[in-house]
């Protein structure tokens, strides 16, 4: 499966007594992506992984295949949690590299790059802020090779940064994860408060299998079959030729994932040429608080919506509700009134969401039990 989303929190701002604030695990063909990291965002990852174990055998979400570690932005309901969990990957000897990426400003940029200090308008959440204090409290020792990468989405410049100087090196572009060679990570501008963006993940067309049941109706021998799935043409004993590329079945379209962070409706990078498989967008409000959604450029839940349809996503999951939402069944029921055709789920702590080669798009509700299979329709 190329997607397998795993959500670890879906309330905004703070906790309450049934959901945790923002913290997502996705799981590709190359490896494994973190998008953001908010309070006790340790905890969380543990609790799944053993909820797992014990209920879903064969997924796996590994410590050591976690490659990024991507935040949408500064606020400390995404990033609370990553530095106790930077440092327990230390004790527990981990050794692969991580990437850790981020949005900026253009002035933190400048700043960074001239060793100078950062604006006097640099927020108390912009993430340069926060980074500097982790150095200090320990995130410049730690023993495994970390790539700290913040960026501008809009202009596309981004800049590494030294640990122990806390100054900047600009880039070619934003860095990809190591190793990685079907997948790619990319940064869309979101419009908030302080500097944000989108990650979308995507892989690109896969080839078709193999038609083993083709193979099979016509009693091919082993060492036909061999040679057919690896590309090669067979010319059978009555003389008649087999072209390999008549047993391919039909190539899968590229699918993709997006996580969008807080942001408002129809924010700045959201494009149509974009269309997301699956678009992951906060609800932080319904109707009724619409004014105060726009007031803090956050989404209501029919927001949402608006930005799936404008970048023809084909699956929304709606999450980051506010504590005044009681019930995300509210925030359901009111992007429903909207969607005209588009499939809308709306997601609890510890859902799974799958995107499969293809395209077919599955959610998985957690319980007690394990996982509750719930199919979704693409909209295409």
């Amino acid at each position: 499966m190329p997607f397998d989303v795993h959500v670890l929190g879906t309330s905004s701002a703070r906790p309450t007594s049934t959901r945790s604030v923002s913290g997502s695990v996705v799981k590709c063909t190359d490896g494994t992506v973190v998008v953001d990291a908010g309070e006790g965002f340790q905890e969380r990852y543990a609790a799944q992984r053993k909820h797992l174990k014990l209920k879903a055998k064969g997924v796996t979400l590994k410590p050591s295949d976690i490659d990024v570690l991507a935040f949408t932005h500064g606020h400390l309901d995404h990033t609370w949690g990553a530095l106790p969990w930077l440092q327990t990957m230390d004790l527990e000897h981990r050794q692969q590299p991580l990437l850790i990426l981020g949005p900026t400003s253009p002035g933190v940029i400048d700043a960074l790059v001239e060793g100078t200090p950062l604006p006097d308008d640099t927020p108390p959440a912009e993430l340069a802020r926060q980074w500097r204090a982790w150095f200090e409290l320990g995130g410049q020792y730690l023993a495994f090779p970390v790539r700290w990468v913040l960026g501008d989405p809009v202009s596309g410049r981004w800049v590494e940064l030294d640990p122990t100087t806390f100054n900047g090196v600009l880039l070619d572009e934003m860095p990809q994860p190591m190793g990685w060679k079907k997948c790619s990570l990319r940064a869309v501008p979101t419009t908030h408060t302080v500097p944000s963006c989108a990650w979308m993940l995507g892989q690109g067309s896969v080839k078709g299998a193999f038609d083993r049941e083709r193979a099979k109706a016509l009693n091919l021998s082993t060492d036909e079959r061999t040679q057919l799935a690896t590309g090669h043409d067979v010319q059978l004993a009555d003389g008649m030729t087999l072209t390999a590329t008549t047993f391919r079945l039909p190539d899968y379209a590229a699918t993709s994932v997006m996580i969008s962070g807080d942001t408002a409706s129809m924010a700045q990078g959201f494009t149509p040429e974009l269309a997301p498989t699956l678009l992951v967008h906060e609800a932080t409000f319904l109707e009724e608080q619409r004014d105060k959604a726009e007031e803090h450029l956050h989404s209501t839940a029919k927001g949402a919506v608006r930005s799936a349809q404008h970048l023809q996503a084909e699956v929304l999951a709606l999450t980051h509700y506010s504590s005044r939402i009681k019930s995300s069944r509210h925030a359901l029921d009111e992007a429903l009134q909207e969607a005209d055709g588009l499939p809308v789920v709306a997601l609890g702590d510890g859902d799974r969401i799958v995107v499969e080669d293809g395209g077919t798009v599955t959610h998985f509700i957690r319980n007690e039990d394990g996982w509750q299979e719930a199919s979704i329709t693409p909209n295409r």
